[in-house]
């Protein structure tokens, strides 16, 4: 076992072990509570933003941030709005550096998501609405379509 209670890898082959998992950012909004909570109603529209963040630190762990937001409207109005910055402090072993982007940004929120998807829902719900589930996400096909936008190609539909 290592210091923090995490078994040891095997070093001779890649690896990710989660150091640490928090909530970076949390914030639920309901403009219009307690209206907005009543039955009935035309079904509200979800717009969901994905947004995800990686860095190297000086210890030579890895941050990586993953960024949720999540609007529900009705006739133009807000019914509710939750925004949850959920970050994990990553070791990757034995990843060369051409594969580590990718590892950092699709394989590392795959790790994430569940959590943050429950805490979302969560929220929801202590909020009185229905709990929302996120679906799950690519997070190989985001990547994909962000690299390409980043150099220039143009995305196709996903």
């Amino acid at each position: 076992m290592s210091d923090i209670g995490v078994p040891a890898q095997d070093d001779s082959g890649p690896g990710i072990r989660i150091l640490a998992q928090y909530i970076r950012d949390l914030s639920f909004e309901s403009p219009r509570a307690p209206e907005s909570l009543r039955a009935g109603g035309v079904q509200p529209q979800i717009d969901l933003g994905v947004e995800l963040n990686a860095r190297g630190r000086d210890d030579g762990f890895f941050e990586v941030e993953l960024k949720l937001t999540a609007r529900a409207l009705r006739e133009a109005d807000t019914v509710f709005h939750v925004e949850l910055v959920y970050a994990g402090l990553f070791q990757i072993l034995g990843v060369t550096e051409g594969d580590l982007e990718p590892v950092l940004m699709v394989e590392c929120p795959r790790y994430l998501f569940p959590f943050a998807r429950r805490i979302i829902s969560d929220l929801t719900a202590e909020g009185g609405f229905p709990p929302f589930m996120l679906e799950p996400l690519d997070f190989a096909g985001i990547y994909a379509q962000r690299k390409a936008a980043a150099d220039g190609a143009p995305i196709g539909n996903a």
